[in-house]
């Protein structure tokens, strides 16, 4: 996963970030609720994880702000504040999950995790997807519309698999390259470009099939049902 960690305790996220990534997910730090802001103007994540004590927001106030835009991202606060009180706000405000510092590692993944399976982004196991006329293979790589196999590439395929199963959501072209190419792939948002014109192209991505791959400008795609 893609996850936005705002935490401005060094030591703090510096131990999350370590956990994280050794558990294969690509990991964003911001240590102010005003530099995650900044950074939402042009990128997306599949998980938040966040402090209650910014040095510039409360992360009550911040989760307010990401749920005005995003309903869908998971929430997940890491806070030293342990009364009821504060997770019913937390929970009040948007958030889906609460732990209590000082985390523990073993929890800590356990709980990204579940957030991951409910919130059904990243990888899914199954070989055959059904997304309305729409089926996908990820075993042979390719789409079945209309009694009509579309060939693919492997990245091709992969990048159309994240846009479907990730359907509605805005996803960053950062967002894309990470999730497609890799974290330290040396290509350019150029190329997220002209995969996404090939897969719309391929799939017949339009209004008429109830379907359509939208750009949004400076900031990436979204496949959208009609």
């Amino acid at each position: 996963m893609r996850i936005a960690l705002i935490e401005d305790d060094p030591t703090q996220a510096s131990l999350l970030k370590s956990w994280l990534t050794a558990a294969d997910h690509h990991v964003h730090h911001y240590d102010s609720g005003e530099s995650f802001t900044r950074a939402l103007n042009q990128e997306s994540f599949d998980l938040m994880v966040m402090d209650w004590g910014l040095p510039d927001i409360s992360g009550i106030e911040l989760v307010k702000s990401v749920r005005a835009k995003d309903t869908l991202v998971p929430v997940l606060f890491i806070t030293s504040r342990d009364s009821e009180q504060d997770i019913v706000a937390a929970l009040a405000a948007g958030a889906d999950d609460y732990l209590i510092k000082p985390p523990r590692q073993g929890e800590t993944l356990a709980r990204i995790a579940a957030l991951q399976r409910r919130s059904q982004v990243g990888d899914n196991e199954e070989n055959l997807l059904q997304f309305g006329p729409y089926t996908l293979d990820s075993e042979r790589n390719t789409v079945l519309y209309n009694d009509e196999v579309i060939q693919f590439t492997h990245k091709e395929f992969k990048f159309a698999h994240f846009l479907f199963q990730n359907r509605n959501r805005l996803l960053s072209r950062g967002h894309l390259l990470e999730n497609v190419w890799g974290l330290n792939a040396e290509v350019t948002t150029r190329t997220v470009d002209v995969h996404a014109s090939k897969i719309r192209r391929k799939l017949g991505l339009s209004t008429a099939n109830g379907w359509r791959l939208v750009s949004i400008y400076q900031y990436g795609y979204r496949l959208e049902t009609l």
